[in-house]
């Protein structure tokens, strides 16, 4: 038997973050990252190479949306 539920939009009610909201956003999402790097167990070179990895993916996702690096 299947179920129905009613679903709506959240994005309707959530006002667009600020640039200051997505800053601390990434460096959360960024510091949880390396924690959970370095709870792993993996070397800081690799780590660090890591976040340089991100680094550059955010400069190219930033370009192509028209913001400055």
């Amino acid at each position: 038997m299947a179920a129905l539920a009613v679903v709506r939009d959240l994005r309707e009610h959530w006002a667009p973050a600020s640039a200051e909201e997505l800053e601390r956003f990434e460096t959360d999402v960024l510091s949880g990252f390396v924690l959970a790097r370095a709870s792993a167990g993996l070397a800081d070179g690799t780590i660090r190479g890591d976040v340089g990895h991100l680094d550059q993916m955010q400069v190219l996702a930033r370009r192509s949306h028209g913001q400055r690096p």
